[in-house]
């Protein structure tokens, strides 16, 4: 019972993608060649340009397939198919330049043609796109293109399911749920699935897909469920009990070359990727160390002249539990240096801020502690240059949760996530776009980016830390 709907929103992203290429390559020729006066390299028409193009298009298309752009795990997913349209958009590219070298006939009458296209192809790509994304989502709210699921279970994992599942923006629909320990829903319940295909009006419809979220000590139970699902060709999916088991990345391999078993990593950074990262780190930390260099310097002088010590050093975590001295510029006055906010608010006599400071995401406005220089530098985000320092030794990475004191982590549930990674000077949390959300929340984000690490994701990352510096959204104090 396959749901032709998404399979039909695949063709749309084809069609979609194939008219924004024809279109921004057509533009890209009447630019240059009708608009501009400047002379061409080669005379070629547009009839023949049109030809050859759309001769190398499918390659271009099946360089967007290659890179999953025409799946829902990427499609389904902005952030992550923006990038791909960026990366699928350069390489088409390239293979339409290396086309025009290798060809006895050009391809384009002038230089700036490809960049013209390329340009205003991804543009194009991306309103198509979230034009299609847009129009899905309306008609799901006429029932129109659903997938209809039969959910199958009793833990707390089920209402957690059910309550995601009735927003229509998702796409699914549940039919029916089997089990009796789930919130009062407008959903007929069965007690058993063999129940729910006894049903006369199992015109419940068809549907296309089973969710089962626990499995009975009854084999028979779900042996029953599986085959229904595949001698009908119903989707089946599990969700495990243990939710957090498998939160990682994932894999599956053959254990002894025969017993297939689910290897699970508590984050995406292994192997190649922490090469990768390091190099990364060591090439771009010391290239923003050596220009950072001359404010270093000032700042230090500055520091020097007001009576006090330039740095502010103290014992932080990273990967592994391991503890290492972090390299920041003094901010606070020396009665409060190497105090955790709890103890140096207790020692100044305002205990009240200590709440105050932690639902406000470990910030508070005109935090007393701070000098006036050190606000300045706290505001403009200068405090943390000596970092890099840090990062060039392989303390931490330029991207990663934030380096926290013992203290501040020892009663986090969850600190073995976060501390399979090295910290970073910035983060998830840091460029959420919210300031006021609370340590818990900050944690959060912290094990996602652990869990979904990627290097796009740290390029983006450190694209929005800069954006962030440079606009002058700094810390705030």
């Amino acid at each position: 019972m396959k749901n032709n709907a998404s399979l039909f929103y695949n063709v749309c992203l084809i069609v979609g993608d194939f008219l924004a290429l024809v279109t921004a390559f057509v533009a890209a020729y009447i630019l240059r060649v009708k608009l501009d006066p400047r002379p061409l390299l080669d005379h070629i028409h547009a009839l023949t340009y049109l030809g050859i193009f759309l001769t190398v298009l499918p390659f271009w298309i099946l360089i967007f397939a290659l890179l999953g752009l025409y799946n829902s795990n990427i499609y389904e997913k902005r952030f992550v198919e923006f990038g791909r349209l960026l990366v699928g958009s350069f390489i088409g590219l390239m293979f339409l330049v290396f086309w025009n070298f290798a060809s006895k006939t050009p391809i384009f009458p002038a230089r700036l043609v490809p960049i013209y296209g390329f340009s205003i192809a991804f543009i194009i790509l991306v309103i198509v796109r979230n034009s299609l994304r847009w129009l899905r989502v309306t008609l799901f709210k006429y029932n129109v293109g659903l997938i209809r699921v039969v959910v199958v279970g009793n833990t707390a994992i089920t209402n957690e399911i059910i309550n995601t599942l009735r927003d229509p923006k998702t796409g699914y629909k549940i039919v029916a749920i089997i089990g009796t320990k789930h919130e009062s829903t407008d959903v007929p319940s069965f007690k058993t699935f063999q129940a729910f295909l006894d049903e006369p009006s199992k015109g419940l419809e068809e549907f296309h897909g089973i969710i089962q979220t626990e499995l009975f000590t009854n084999e028979a139970k779900n042996a029953e469920i599986l085959t229904y699902a595949q001698e009908h060709h119903v989707g089946y999916r599990f969700v495990p009990g243990n939710t957090e088991l498998f939160v990682g990345n994932i894999e599956v391999e053959l254990f002894r070359s025969s017993v297939p078993v689910i290897v699970v990593r508590q984050t995406a950074l292994f192997g190649w990727g922490r090469i990768f990262k390091r190099l990364f780190d060591v090439l771009i930390g010391g290239i923003l160390l050596v220009i950072a260099s001359p404010a270093m310097l000032v700042i230090i002088g500055i520091e020097k002249l007001s009576g006090g010590t330039a740095f502010f050093r103290q014992k932080r975590l990273t990967r592994f539990d391991r503890t290492f001295e972090v390299f920041k510029f003094r901010t606070i006055y020396p009665a409060y240096n190497g105090l955790t906010p709890e103890e140096a608010f207790t020692k100044m006599g305002r205990p009240e801020l200590i709440e105050l400071y932690r639902n406000g995401g470990d910030q508070i406005i005109h935090d007393p502690r701070f000098t006036p220089l050190g606000r300045f530098l706290r505001k403009s985000s200068l405090d943390e240059l000596p970092q890099l320092i840090n990062v060039v030794r392989g303390d931490i990475s330029l991207v990663g949760p934030r380096p926290l004191i013992p203290q501040e982590l020892a009663s986090y549930k969850k600190r073995h996530a976060i501390l399979s990674v090295k910290s970073g000077v910035t983060g998830l949390a840091q460029v959420s776009g919210r300031r006021d959300i609370s340590f818990e929340e900050r944690r959060k984000l912290d094990i996602y980016y652990v869990q979904n690490w990627s290097l796009w994701l740290d390029i983006v990352i450190l694209a929005k830390t800069f954006r962030s510096v440079l606009g002058g959204r700094g810390a705030s104090h």
